[in-house]
């Protein structure tokens, strides 16, 4: 055999041969290799790689449950505010309704208003014990059309002072607005001796003097002696 067909069957890849499984080398030019050049090192794909291409799309699936996370403690915030809203106080049938209380006409001096007044602004809280058993005051005495300076917002018992002028006002000026009787033997409706106490010391005069101050504690006992209760005004007020 002559060197020239040896030459051209050495070249012929026979297919299915291990030189024709195996790979083709990538390609690398005569110029980069006479450079010294080598070819560019394939960056393998990684779970690490992976990850922090999909951190930045966790972090914004995180922002909804962070949102809703927040939202929740703030109305617990809100829900646990309202169910301590004046601790202690005293709770029952009621003493007596608002259906005679005044509606708009001065009392004791007292106007009713198409707003409230802060010039003064405190609060007392009044309790009231009928043979032992408490009574809750209701919400709205002293509100029709109008304010009067002495009012009720809720039934726990506080009593809003908002007056135009700074002057002490009693507890007679209170019922006399609510339209309810008030005296040693007689709390409304109920009749019976009077125990009157004021921020827990017995109170020996007529229930009807007593002042209301800022915090002051009023609590009548009608035919039974109950011991002083405590009650804890809510924050703002």
């Amino acid at each position: 055999m002559s060197r020239k067909r040896a030459k051209r069957r050495a070249r012929t890849v026979a297919p299915g041969s291990a030189a024709a499984q195996r790979p083709a080398r990538p390609p690398h030019d005569a110029a980069s290799a006479a450079a010294g050049e080598q070819p560019a090192a394939r960056v393998p794909h990684t779970a690490a790689s992976h990850r922090r291409g999909r951190a930045p799309l966790r972090r914004r699936r995180r922002w909804p449950f962070l949102v809703a996370a927040i939202a929740a403690a703030v109305a617990a915030i809100v829900v646990i505010a309202a169910a301590t809203r004046g601790t202690n106080a005293t709770s029952g049938p009621l003493l007596a309704s608002v259906d005679s209380a005044a509606t708009g006409a001065t009392v004791d001096g007292i106007q009713c208003q198409s707003s409230e007044q802060v010039v003064f602004h405190i609060h007392a809280h009044l309790a009231v014990y009928v043979n032992g058993s408490s009574r809750t005051l209701p919400q709205g005495i002293g509100i029709a059309s109008c304010f009067y300076w002495l009012h009720t917002h809720t039934g726990d018992g506080i009593i809003h002072i908002e007056s135009p002028v700074q002057r002490t006002y009693t507890l007679r000026n209170f019922f006399d607005i609510w339209r309810q009787p008030l005296g040693p033997a007689q709390v409304g409706p109920a009749h019976g001796a009077v125990i009157a106490y004021v921020d827990g010391k017995r109170f020996t005069g007529d229930p009807r003097d007593i002042p209301l101050g800022a915090h002051t504690l009023v609590q009548l006992d009608v035919g039974k002696d109950v011991a002083p209760t405590p009650f804890d005004f809510p924050g703002g007020l």
